[in-house]
C-alpha cells in the first residue's frame, strides 16, 4: 500500500488563511506551510477529513466504479483529474452509517467513529483520523500497518491504540492535521519525538513495508524525566503530554487529601478530568516503593506534595535532629529507587527558588529541602525540563538515548 500525503495540516491548513496568531505567522514566515489534511491510497482512494472519494482510475467493473453497488461517485475521467465530491452529508452517501463498511475500488473501507479504516487487496491496513478535534475508535482485534491521526489535538488516542494492540512498534504512526494548536513546527517535532510518531510532511509517500519510527523499540531502556516549573507554569500539562502516547500509564498522586479545602479538591478534579480514563491512578506517599515495582510509564505529580506529606509523617517541621534524620532516610530511599527504576518515569516538581523568600522558618526549611531534592533528581535524570509560561525547555546535556 502506498499512502501519499497531499496535505498534512488541519482543516484549513497551517497557517490558516487570515489568521494572525503567533503560530500561523511563524508558519508563514519560515515557509513551513501545510495544506489541509488529505491522503491518497494507491492513487485510487482519497481521504480528506470526513470526506472520502474514489478517484479516476478505478475501473467501471470494480466495486468502486460508477456502476458498482453502493459505490461512491468517482472523479472525472482522465489523467490528473480532480476528484468529484460525493453527495450526502460529510461527503458520504446518506445510507452509509458509522460502523458500516463497503468495498470500493477493491478496498474494504469502514467508517469508524472519528476516522476511516481501509484494507487493501494485499491485506495492508490503514487507519486515518477524520480531522482536527477527532479521536478515533477502532474495532477490537484491529491491527494497522499505518495510522495517521490527529496527534496535535489528541495524543492520548495513540496511547489507547497501543494499549489495545491496534498500533504496535511495527506500525507507522504519523501526526496528521497539524495546525496552530501547536505553537511552532519545532514544538510539533519535539512532541512527535516524545510520542514516537512520524512528523508528516506535504508530498510525503508512506509505504506499508517501510520501518516504523527509528528507535521506537528502545522502550526497554530506563528513562527518567524531571519536569520543573513554578506555580501555574504548565508543568503538569507538559508531563501529561509526555506520557499521553504510552500504552500503560500509572498516575501517582502523592499528596494528602484535604476534605476541608474546596480549592484543593477543585484542583484535583481538574487534573482528573484531563487524564484519560484508562490510566491507572495510585494515591500513595510511598513513592520509593512504587518506583521499585513500576512498569510501563509512571507520572508522578508531584515531588513537591510527596515532600510535604513525608515531612508531615516524619514530624520534620520543627527542625528536630531525630525527625531530620528520619526525613533524610526517606529522601535517600527515594533517590535510590529513582536511580534504579526500569520504568519510564516523568515526575513533576516545583521550582520554589524563583518565588519570594518564605516568611516562616518552616517555609524556608521546606524550600531548602525541595531545592536540594530537585538538584539530586535532576542530576540523576535522563531528561530535565524547565517549564516557564507553558513553554518547555530541555536543560543540560548527556541525555541517554532512552527513546
Amino acid at each position: 500500500m502506498y499512502v501519499q500525503v497531499h496535505g498534512s495540516g488541519g482543516a484549513r491548513g497551517w497557517p490558516q488563511p487570515g489568521c494572525r496568531c503567533a503560530s500561523c505567522l511563524r508558519a508563514g514566515a519560515n515557509g513551513s506551510g501545510r495544506a489541509p489534511g488529505r491522503v491518497v491510497v494507491d492513487g485510487l482512494l482519497q481521504l480528506a477529513g470526513p470526506q472520502l472519494t474514489v478517484l479516476a482510475g478505478a475501473g467501471p467493473d470494480e466495486p468502486g466504479g460508477p456502476d458498482g453497488p453502493g459505490g461512491l461517485p468517482r472523479g472525472p475521467d482522465g489523467p490528473g483529474g480532480l476528484p468529484r465530491r460525493p453527495d450526502g452529508p460529510s461527503g458520504l452517501p446518506p445510507e452509509w452509517d458509522v460502523g458500516s463498511d463497503r468495498v470500493l475500488a477493491g478496498y474494504r473501507v469502514g467508517q469508524l467513529p472519528g476516522g476511516w479504516d481501509v484494507t487493501a487487496p494485499d491485506g495492508a491496513r490503514l487507519l486515518v483520523g477524520a480531522g482536527t478535534g477527532s479521536a478515533v475508535t477502532v474495532p477490537p482485534e484491529a491491527h494497522y500497518d499505518v495510522a495517521l491521526l490527529d496527534l496535535p489535538g489528541h495524543p492520548e488516542q495513540l496511547g489507547r491504540l497501543r494499549a489495545q494492540g491496534a498500533v504496535t512498534h511495527e506500525t507507522l504512526a504519523g501526526a496528521l492535521f497539524a495546525d496552530h494548536r501547536v505553537t511552532s513546527e519545532r514544538e510539533l517535532s519535539r512532541r512527535c519525538r516524545i510520542w514516537r510518531a512520524r512528523l508528516l510532511r506535504d508530498g510525503e509517500t508512506l509505504i506499508t513495508s517501510a520501518p516504523a519510527v527509528p528507535g521506537a523499540e528502545l522502550r526497554q531502556l530506563p528513562c527518567r524525566t524531571l519536569v520543573l516549573g513554578g506555580a501555574r507554569s504548565g508543568k503538569s500539562a507538559e508531563a501529561e503530554m509526555r506520557v499521553a502516547a504510552e500504552p500503560e500509564v500509572t498516575y501517582v498522586a502523592t499528596g494528602h487529601r484535604r476534605p476541608a479545602d474546596p480549592e484543593w479538591a477543585a484542583r484535583i478534579e481538574a487534573h482528573r478530568a484531563r487524564r484519560p480514563a484508562w490510566w491507572r491512578t495510585v494515591e500513595s506517599p510511598d513513592l520509593a516503593g512504587i518506583l521499585r515495582q513500576a512498569d510501563g510509564a509512571v507520572l508522578v505529580d508531584s515531588v513537591t506534595t510527596w515532600l510535604t506529606a513525608t515531612m508531615d509523617e516524619c514530624g520534620a517541621w520543627d527542625g528536630g535532629t531525630a525527625s531530620a534524620a528520619q526525613l533524610g532516610k526517606r529522601i535517600a530511599d527515594l533517590v535510590t529507587a529513582w536511580r534504579q527504576t526500569t520504568a519510564y518515569i516523568v515526575a513533576v516538581s516545583d521550582e520554589t527558588g524563583l518565588s519570594v523568600v518564605p516568611e516562616t522558618s518552616a517555609g524556608r526549611m521546606f524550600r531548602d529541602e525541595l531545592g536540594r531534592l530537585n538538584q539530586i533528581l535532576a542530576a540523576e535524570s535522563d531528561e530535565f525540563v524547565l517549564v516557564i509560561a507553558g513553554q518547555a525547555m530541555t536543560i543540560g546535556d548527556g541525555m541517554l538515548p532512552c527513546r
